[in-house]
C-alpha cells in the first residue's frame, strides 16, 4: 500500500513533467507526498575564497544562519515555482505535505529523507538536465535504484531520444 510518496527534484528543465507522475500517483493512492532537492555543499574552491575573505567568526555564523536562510528561501521558491507551473490545477498542490531543501550529496539526502519520512515510494527523473543524451540513468538516479529500501518509480527523460533509439 502506498501511503506517502517522496518527490526527489533537480529543479532542472524537467521537473514539471516528473512532478505531474508524482502528483497523479498521490491522487492515484490518496497518498501524501513530500518534495526534496538537493543542494550539493560548496566545493573546495568556494570554500577556500569564503575562509580567505571571512574571518572565522564571521564564516561561522555565515554557515549557521545564512546557509538555512538560503535553505528556506530556495523552499519557497520552489513552491512559487510549482504554483506558476500548475497554472489552473493550482490545487493539486495542497496535496504536497512538505517541501525540503537540505544540503548534501544527493541520492544520499534522498534515502535520508526517505527513512525520516517512512515513504513507501520514491519518485525521480532518470537523470538530470545536465547528463549528456547517451547517459541512459543519471548518477542520483542509478544509486537509488540501487540503494533504496522502497520502490523507485523512475520518469524516463525520453523527450532527446530518436524513436528509433533502443
Amino acid at each position: 500500500m502506498i501511503r506517502s510518496i517522496l518527490y526527489a527534484t533537480d529543479l532542472g528543465l524537467y521537473a514539471p513533467y516528473v512532478l505531474q507522475h508524482a502528483l497523479s500517483l498521490a491522487r492515484a493512492y490518496n497518498a501524501q507526498l513530500y518534495v526534496v532537492h538537493a543542494v550539493e555543499p560548496l566545493g573546495l574552491f568556494a570554500e577556500s575564497v569564503l575562509q580567505t575573505y571571512l574571518d572565522d567568526d564571521t564564516l561561522t555564523e555565515l554557515r549557521a544562519k545564512g546557509l538555512g536562510t538560503v535553505m528556506s528561501s530556495i523552499e519557497q521558491r520552489v513552491l512559487e515555482g510549482f504554483r506558476d507551473e500548475m497554472g489552473e490545477a493550482v490545487q493539486d498542490l495542497d496535496m504536497i505535505r512538505a517541501v525540503r531543501v537540505v544540503q548534501g550529496d544527493p541520492p544520499l539526502v534522498i534515502l535520508e529523507e526517505a527513512q525520516k519520512l517512512s515513504v513507501d515510494l520514491l519518485v525521480v527523473g532518470s537523470h538530470s538536465h545536465g547528463t549528456p543524451l547517451e547517459t541512459p540513468l543519471g548518477r542520483t538516479a542509478a544509486r537509488l535504484v540501487q540503494l533504496s529500501e522502497v520502490p523507485v518509480y523512475l520518469v524516463p527523460m525520453l523527450q532527446h531520444r530518436g524513436h528509433n533509439e533502443f
